[in-house]
């Protein structure tokens, strides 16, 4: 891990321990073992850390969806594994997806939310132009667009269990709203074959 790296992963872990507002550049540079002037030759300040910390969490999630989605499987099998993937990373790291939302929208890096959240729409326009190529889902969209709906519908509908909602039943209204999500954007695509309900 170079020092940038460092500092991020160390952000990422003093953050959560402490929250945004109570967490100095100190207790950053503490932990991730460097001196505080190494700091700011990469961050004017913590919050600048927030869209390296979004990139990461990017990352991760991009990982986990290209995991999840079988390339040989049919398009509803796929959207049914990525909004299973998306639900999956927000239950794992809810806590940090608050942190970025908090500190983004504190700060004028909220703009940059675009550039990083492009290999995560490019990915998925993939998938969605590749149903539309197949007849699987209506072909009268782009796929840039729609990607991003598809994105940021699942999202918005998992932080709405793990992000907002108290703790009760949330096993259970997760499973409902990934059905509804699943539901919601099936129909929404066009797609030839509902989902059917569990």
């Amino acid at each position: 891990m170079n020092k940038k790296e460092r500092i991020v992963q160390s952000a990422i872990q003093v953050f959560t321990e402490k929250g945004v507002e109570k967490t100095t550049v100190s207790h950053i540079v503490k932990v991730a073992g460097i001196a505080q002037g190494t700091f700011y030759l990469y961050f004017p300040s913590k919050l600048a850390l927030m869209p390296a910390i979004a990139e990461v969490m990017v990352q991760l999630t991009l990982k986990s969806v290209i995991k999840a989605v079988e390339e040989s499987a049919s398009f509803d099998e796929q959207l049914k594994q990525f909004v299973d993937a998306i639900f999956a990373v927000s239950e794992e790291h809810h806590e940090i997806q608050a942190m970025i939302y908090s500190g983004l929208a504190s700060t004028e890096h909220l703009k940059e939310w675009e550039s990083v959240y492009a290999p995560m729409y490019q990915w998925v326009s993939s998938i969605v132009a590749k149903g539309q190529e197949q007849g699987a889902i209506r072909g009268d969209s782009h796929p840039d667009q729609l990607a991003k709906l598809i994105i940021g519908l699942t999202e918005s509908a998992a932080e709405q269990i793990y992000l907002y909602d108290e703790e009760i039943d949330q096993e259970i209204r997760a499973s409902e709203q990934k059905r509804e999500t699943l539901l919601f954007l099936t129909n929404a695509l066009g797609y030839s074959k509902q989902v059917k309900r569990k």
